[in-house]
């Protein structure tokens, strides 16, 4: 995620420069077209392409991308709210399993500790799995050998986490380090992680349809193939700036389009999932007094 107020054009540009180059380029070649020819040109341009042709076009074109924008964005907030209660979860049932564990003994210590490590690890692995990395090194620098290669053999080893969790929870019960109604109480905030990971796994399992996709990369780009030649007999010598100008916009809203649909990506775009999983570890390492990492830093005005 682009953290300060005004993003250098750097990040503005480097996913639209190469086609904003090819559309200067075009401008250019029928600008040089019009001043060869005029009268020939002006005759075809008024016959073939109208303003109003162009105006109807590009307002149609405006309106389409506005849509999909907004679609994109939809996925992009609920993925951010998913993530607020996937950080709210984690401290309750740190705060929970603290509560209502005692750490009178050894073995006491043992479950309720276990219960907050597999939650810091279980965000981090989430998100190497919506993230598609690497995720055996949150698990083996968090948990013990044995039960990291156990959990990392699961295809959902974040569910499996999970699960366990729920295990630790149940065997707490049994050997009566808790009642029935907090066992029951720290099961409903599992579930409750268990609903946000599977938001999330829906939103990244599921694209936009192709429609939204395709259509919007073609309209876009034949209405910037048409654009000087209908702007260039108003424009003259201009025609490359303002043509260029008006593509920048479009492919710019069409570009945003594009990182918002997965907020899970690892996109300077994208959703700070480290920094977010990295305030949970801390918050909850710092809970049962064992060394916590750093916070997150951006880097190069992004925080990933």
């Amino acid at each position: 995620m682009i953290i300060p107020t005004i993003p250098s054009f750097r990040h503005i540009l480097k996913g639209i420069w190469l086609p904003l180059l090819l559309m200067f380029v075009w401008d250019v070649l029928v600008t040089l077209l019009y001043f060869a020819q005029p009268e020939r040109y002006q005759e075809f341009q008024s016959s073939a392409l109208s303003r109003t042709t162009l105006t109807l076009f590009g307002t149609v074109i405006a309106l389409f991308l506005g849509f999909r924008s907004n679609s994109a964005y939809a996925r992009w907030w609920e993925g951010r709210v998913l993530w607020g209660l996937m950080i709210n979860a984690s401290r309750n049932i740190t705060r929970l399993a603290l509560s209502y564990i005692d750490s009178a003994d050894a073995r006491a210590r043992e479950l309720r500790e276990a219960i907050v490590v597999n939650q810091a690890a279980y965000v981090h692995i989430l998100r190497c799995q919506l993230r598609c990395t690497d995720r055996s090194e949150p698990a083996y620098r968090l948990l013990p050998a044995d039960r990291a290669e156990r959990m990392l053999a699961y295809t959902n080893a974040a569910n499996a986490l999970l699960n366990e969790n729920g295990r630790l929870a149940a065997q707490a019960l049994a050997e009566g380090y808790i009642d029935t109604i907090q066992q029951s109480r720290m099961e409903a905030v599992n579930i409750d992680v268990a609903n946000a990971q599977g938001g999330m796994e829906r939103i990244k399992k599921t694209p936009l349809p192709m429609q939204f996709r395709l259509f919007p990369q073609l309209f876009v780009r034949l209405f910037c193939i048409l654009l000087p030649i209908g702007i260039a007999p108003y424009l003259g010598i201009f025609t490359p700036i303002g043509s260029s100008m008006v593509a920048l916009m479009f492919l710019a809203a069409l570009h945003i389009g594009d990182e918002l649909v997965d907020p899970f990506a690892n996109s300077a775009h994208d959703l700070p999932l480290e920094a977010m999983c990295t305030t949970i570890e801390i918050d909850l390492m710092e809970l049962i007094e064992r060394p916590a990492p750093s916070a997150t830093q951006p880097v190069k005005g992004v925080l990933w």
